[in-house]
């Protein structure tokens, strides 16, 4: 009895991580939008203050190439990507320190949750910021070619050649 207990403890765990993964716990007054990888550039456009915004999960698969770009008129406003499948709450990319792109290969199949936000730091003015999110698939990295071998040099030029050249 004790076994079949532990062993419908240990299985309702593991499905709860793995609902974790599809139902990302919310922020009060956010909406979850799913979405599909792309086939071509996808642009989000939306709203946010105080966690009042859209947030987005975006299943990616290993190998995929993918460059997701975050652009708003607001210095208080940042975008959050983390990677449901980890169990940690640190997010994987933030614009707040990493930019305004983030490229990537993905290396393993998860799910991501894009979280647009606004800065609780901000002065509270104005109605919150407008942002736009781009999805871009990347074509596969192609394997780069070596360059052409050069011509032979002369003994007198070996080496790195000075900004001035030597006068003859």
């Amino acid at each position: 009895m004790k076994r079949a207990m532990m062993a419908v403890a240990a299985l309702a765990l593991s499905a709860s991580a793995a609902f974790a993964q599809q139902a990302p716990q919310l922020q009060p007054g956010e909406k979850l939008e799913k979405l599909q990888f792309p086939g071509a550039t996808m642009e989000l456009k939306g709203w946010t203050k105080f966690g009042n915004s859209r947030v987005y999960t975006l299943p990616v698969k290993a190998g995929q190439h993918v460059r997701i770009s975050f652009s708003t008129k607001s210095q208080f406003a940042f975008l959050a990507i983390f990677d449901l499948a980890q169990a940690e709450d640190e997010a994987i990319f933030g614009t707040d320190e990493d930019g305004d792109a983030y490229t990537v290969t993905v290396k393993a199949n998860t799910t991501w949750l894009l979280r647009p936000y606004y800065s609780k730091a901000s002065p509270r003015r104005g109605l919150g910021a407008p942002y736009s999110i781009l999805i871009e698939p990347q074509a596969t990295a192609q394997p780069q070619t070596p360059p052409p071998a050069s011509a032979p040099q002369d003994d007198e030029n070996k080496g790195p050649s000075p900004l001035f050249p030597l006068r003859r």
